[in-house]
């Protein structure tokens, strides 16, 4: 059997052995008990990081941006977002089915939106209306490609939203990889945002865990909903032990994953039957079509996958694949080797 190279996702990755240990020796006590060392200082490292008062730690992006909705609004709210964003593909719809919420979809370019785009999208003040309350965005965006905000859109939609009274929201699951690939602190982006979502089990390569950063009073409702909804952990400093580690080691390296999937792109790019644009690649995740003459994206990854090349099907034609803390230089070259072969 050839070697398996796992390009489905960044959240694939195994800790390494400096992780491990890391785990291993942090100090542990009782988060929902209020005294677990690392807990805490993983909370505090990342409202630092981002410029925040206060964070919380969840046990997945998914719980850190239901917390970021249901701490920011009630019941019968509305939230603006892109139609391809996460908190709408990916969450069970938990914006409606927990915190009440419906939602209107602002048009974008690959899920980048401006304010004349969400403009038209806020409710006027009259009791038959739903209450235009949240914008929430996504940096990077993952349908989009992992697409960066430019930093003169993050502050046009904070200046249209806070004029307005609104709050904002960003999903910023890769994060980490828009500051990277911009060489900026995360803070710079952070910004421009309210609250902010961050994970540790995609590009930073830990076994679990996310993190909620806002204002201090947002996050006490955070975490008293993080407990209803059976988010409060108890020896959870073994995954902020982890989390401490990949931001002290690990950070620097996601220019990696980028330059990967620059490369990967460009293999891509060059087969007769696949489109791919190299120069849409922002950051680590690559997206590409398959020509009907070719098949369809499921049957494709299905061919790769006995070929030893793992990718996810986005839809009949389109396929993603992910460059991460498992995959070297030689596995996408590998890798490209495989589906021309293949195609």
């Amino acid at each position: 059997m050839p070697t398996v190279i796992d390009l489905r996702s960044d959240t694939v990755t195994q800790p390494t052995e400096g992780m491990r240990r890391a785990m291993m020796n942090a100090p542990l006590g009782d988060d929902t008990l209020g005294d677990e060392p690392t807990v805490k200082r993983l909370e505090q490292h990342v409202a630092d990081l981002l410029g925040k008062e206060s964070a919380v730690f969840v046990p997945s992006g998914t719980m850190a941006n239901l917390l970021a909705i249901r701490s920011q609004t009630e019941p019968g709210d509305e939230i603006i977002c892109h139609p391809d964003s996460h908190i709408q593909h990916y969450e069970g719809g938990g914006y409606a089915a927990v915190a009440g919420c419906s939602i209107r979809f602002a048009p974008g370019n690959r899920g980048i939106f401006s304010p004349d785009d969400a403009r038209p999208l806020v409710r006027h003040s009259d009791h038959h209306f739903p209450r235009t309350r949240l914008v929430s965005i996504e940096n990077t965006m993952n349908r989009g490609g992992g697409a960066i905000w430019p930093l003169e859109a993050l502050r046009a939609i904070d200046q249209f939203a806070h004029g307005l009274g609104l709050r904002v929201h960003m999903d910023g699951a890769r994060l980490w990889n828009a500051a990277v690939a911009m060489n900026v602190a995360p803070s710079k982006l952070a910004a421009h945002a309210d609250t902010v979502s961050c994970c540790f089990s995609k590009g930073l390569g830990c076994p679990a865990g996310s993190a909620l950063a806002g204002d201090a009073g947002t996050i006490v409702r955070a975490r008293r909903f993080r407990k209803m909804l059976g988010g409060s952990m108890r020896q959870s400093g073994l995954l902020a032990g982890a989390a401490l580690y990949a931001l002290e080691h690990q950070y620097e390296r996601l220019a990696d994953d980028h330059a990967h999937a620059q490369l990967l792109a460009r293999h891509l790019s060059g087969i007769t039957g696949l489109c791919c644009d190299a120069g849409a690649v922002d950051t680590n995740m690559v997206y590409f079509d398959v020509e009907p003459g070719i098949g369809t994206a499921p049957a494709l990854c299905e061919k790769l996958e006995a070929a030893g090349v793992r990718m996810l099907a986005e839809s009949p034609t389109r396929i993603r694949a992910v460059c991460h803390l498992g995959v070297t230089r030689a596995d996408v070259e590998e890798a490209g080797r495989r589906i021309a072969r293949l195609v």
